[in-house]
């Protein structure tokens, strides 16, 4: 599987890079930074495939479904951070979006060698983490080929699970066990395959863009204002006010106010105030919506 490994777009070799150990700093930084301008054009290529999986993601979500990202070195780290922020800035259940890296969580700061080779390893993560029918997995592999995605995926379809895979090359092993493949063909990297850097930026990107327009897709967003966001800390605290304020155009100490009584709940501090109805009323209108603000207030209109 690995014998043709140098064939792979990720570990050829920069035809621009090859003196990179002669060149002065800002030479090093300019051919880099010249380098990741290419990024962002190799994901737009791809954008109607990340479309679909945002809509398949959205509508597994919708039915009480998870989302799952499996990778190994990078790519598994990626997905962990992808992960983790969607609580805080989407005020979703920990378990709603989960990042699972060959080697378990401590591979996340130090490398656990061979894990990713052993496909194994995927098949048993995703029983450990109970993957089911409902949920999506997406396999992430900037080479496409990393032994342990292919063994998630591979068991994930066994269990009826959408799966997704993600990958740098023009066509990943990975997406044979794939209902959406996006490849984010990002050429040959600065630094003869470094795939945190080119690759792992593209990956970010498209992470981003998955999880963001999902949680659109579900109400998480009014505008362009996180309303979902939670009140855990005080920098949070200040944001949630300054949302019921653009949103209502309530004043500073009406918004403190009413996000106080609202037990520090954005949508439901501005479901108050452009309705006028109370806590409980204004709380079981967003559950009838789906937790989405326009509809509750056209609903109430």
């Amino acid at each position: 599987m690995l014998e043709k490994l140098d064939e792979l777009t990720t570990e050829l070799q920069n035809e621009q890079t090859h003196n990179l150990d002669t060149l002065s700093v800002q030479e090093i930084l300019r051919l880099m930074n010249e380098e990741d301008k290419k990024v962002p054009y190799a994901v737009a290529q791809v954008l109607d495939q990340v479309a679909q999986a945002v809509e398949l993601i959205a509508d597994s979500l919708e039915k009480g479904g998870r989302l799952f990202y499996f990778g190994a070195g990078t790519s598994g780290r990626l997905g962990i951070l992808d992960a983790s922020e969607c609580p805080p800035t989407f005020g979703t259940d920990p378990e709603l979006v989960q990042g699972i890296i060959a080697g378990g969580p401590s591979a996340m700061v130090k490398a656990v060698e061979g894990a990713e080779d052993l496909p194994e390893l995927g098949e048993q993560d995703v029983h450990k983490y109970g993957v089911t029918a409902r949920d999506v997995v997406v396999g992430i592999a900037a080479s496409g080929r990393t032994p342990y995605v292919m063994g998630a995926l591979r068991e994930a379809r066994k269990l009826n699970a959408k799966t997704i895979a993600l990958s740098c090359v023009e066509t990943g092993l990975i997406s044979a066990w794939a209902d959406i493949a996006i490849n984010v063909v990002v050429g040959p990297e600065v630094l003869t395959g470094s795939t945190r850097l080119k690759s792992g930026t593209a990956t970010k990107l498209v992470l981003n863009m998955l999880t963001t327009a999902v949680m659109i897709k579900l109400g998480k967003v009014y505008g362009n204002l996180m309303v979902n966001v939670q009140a855990t800390n005080g920098k949070l605290k200040e944001r949630v006010k300054r949302i019921v304020m653009e949103v209502t155009g309530a004043s500073y100490e009406e918004a403190e106010q009413l996000a106080k009584v609202a037990n520090g709940d954005a949508k439901t501090a501005i479901i108050m105030k452009l309705t006028g109805l109370g806590v409980e009323e204004s709380v079981r209108l967003l559950d009838e919506t789906g937790g989405r603000i326009r509809e509750a207030i056209e609903r109430y209109g």
